[in-house]
């Protein structure tokens, strides 16, 4: 399904990729900027959760309803990669407020600056409990989640038998989907000690997916700062991508890398790429209007404008998505 890893420059910062793959290319997607101080309800249901953004975050929106992937003023990364095994507990009978899995990554990129403190805000009583509905595809809007910094501080976030599991550490570069983030890791370890880079799975599910990954991601010099970062980590992206139009009579819904994120966490940049529209496209926050009460903007991925370079001036205002 989905891919994400932390890569460490030459001078000790950090860019994030990511690839989203999913079986549904028609599927619309759009990089929003968010301003400051939004009021944010987190579901259409009743008993929302209900809070303020307290940080400005560009990122990018699924079926018009998901916010899945992007990153904040302050340099906080957060990606949601569908993830089978999720069990968020039943809504219905919490008293608590309700929070649709489509707004989650959202939550996150409004709420927090760095890693530990999102980590922290998550230890003990939660103040939400997850709603995850169908997505338009039919699947279950299944997710976990991971979250990367300007430090290099990593933490994943999965939801098992109702109950949320943090694995934090930086140590925790490498995600992908299934199986639980546990069991990823001993997969991991086995690959390294049977030879690691004599021997290396090569299918595209999600486990063999995490294992070449994280090779890739250790034998990758560490380029400088800027051009040289940036290709690096894009290239490693692009080499555990899956093609698009792939077929397997017996897996008959594969799903295609449709497009790739980096976050340059210490530059505030938002790079993407489209397996549909191949061009290196980036928002920068440089430049643009983050005050409380200034228009949310966006551009559609893949539509009818041609997206590469700087897209700060082809940025559009737009009517906030409303979550799932």
């Amino acid at each position: 399904m989905c891919t994400r890893m932390v890569y460490e420059t030459e001078s000790g910062k950090f860019i994030t990729g990511r690839g989203m793959d999913w079986n549904d290319p028609t599927s619309r997607f759009d990089v929003f900027v968010l301003p400051r101080g939004r009021e944010q309800v987190g579901t259409h249901l009743d008993n929302p959760l209900k809070w303020t953004s307290k940080y400005a975050s560009i990122f990018t929106s699924m079926y018009e309803s998901a916010s899945c992937d992007g990153v904040n003023e302050k340099g906080l990364a957060v990606n949601a990669l569908y993830f089978a095994e999720a069990d968020y507990g039943d809504y219905s009978q919490s008293d608590k407020p309700r929070l649709s899995i489509g707004a989650w990554n959202q939550y996150f990129l409004d709420s927090f600056a760095t890693v530990k403190e999102a980590v922290e805000a998550m230890k003990g009583e939660l103040p939400f409990i997850i709603v995850a509905p169908l997505l338009a595809n039919g699947r279950p809007a299944s997710a976990h989640l991971s979250l990367s910094d300007e430090s290099g501080d990593s933490a994943i976030l999965e939801y098992i038998d109702g109950e949320l599991v943090i694995h934090h550490g930086s140590e925790f570069a490498v995600m992908t989907n299934s199986p639980t983030y546990e069991e990823q890791i001993a997969i991991n370890t086995y690959w390294k000690l049977i030879g690691g880079n004599r021997s290396l799975p090569g299918t595209i599910n999600a486990a063999d997916r995490y294992v070449r990954t994280s090779y890739f991601l250790e034998s990758t010099p560490k380029f400088p700062d800027g051009e040289e970062a940036v290709a690096a980590a894009m290239s490693i992206m692009r080499s555990i991508g899956v093609p698009l139009g792939m077929a397997d009579p017996d897996h008959p819904n594969i799903s295609a890398t449709l497009w790739r994120t980096l976050t340059d966490h210490s530059n505030k940049r938002y790079y993407f790429e489209s397996a549909l529209q191949p061009a290196l496209f980036w928002v920068d926050f440089d430049g643009l209007n983050l005050e409380a009460g200034a228009p949310e903007l966006s551009v559609q991925v893949n539509g009818p404008v041609a997206l590469f370079g700087n897209i700060n001036d082809k940025l559009q205002p737009a009517e906030m998505i409303a979550w799932m």
